[in-house]
């Protein structure tokens, strides 16, 4: 019975240290996940293509940092060619640029609402907390 309860124990630390679930507030990613509704994240730093991707707050021009994370597409991955009419604005200039090592491109669904890469430029791995794995609409449980 010692060994079960370790065993169970165990396996909920490891799914706690895995799995975050969070809140989305805000439309900027509006029509696939609506403020209020809810979804189930997996720890990781290598996102791929058409996932959608928690990351924390870029840094702000002054130097200084939030707690604050969001939830963006990501559009491309490093060694991905972003290409030259890929959004506006391209406040970065990131248009015909390769991604870096290390590095990956976001945006949001509702481009017209969100702030992104357009806006601060390659998102470095270090920023990345992990990728959406279920979703769950608000009014509905599991």
């Amino acid at each position: 019975m010692k060994v079960f309860l370790g065993l169970l124990a165990f396996g909920f630390f490891a799914v706690r240290c895995r799995l975050i679930m969070t809140t989305v507030d805000g439309p900027s990613m509006e029509p696939a996940l609506s403020s209020g509704d809810r979804v189930l994240v997996r720890r990781t730093r290598r996102p791929r293509r058409g996932q959608v991707a928690l990351l924390r707050f870029p840094q702000l021009p002054s130097g200084a940092s939030t707690d604050q994370l969001l939830l963006k597409r990501v559009v491309a991955v490093a060694g991905d060619r972003i290409p030259p009419d890929w959004a506006a604005p391209d406040v970065h200039g990131l248009g015909g640029e390769l991604v870096p090592p290390g590095c990956a491109v976001v945006l949001g669904d509702n481009r017209p609402t969100s702030w992104d890469s357009r806006h601060y430029g390659f998102v470095p791995r270090e920023r990345i907390v992990g990728v959406v794995v279920r979703h769950v609409p608000r009014g509905r449980e599991w």
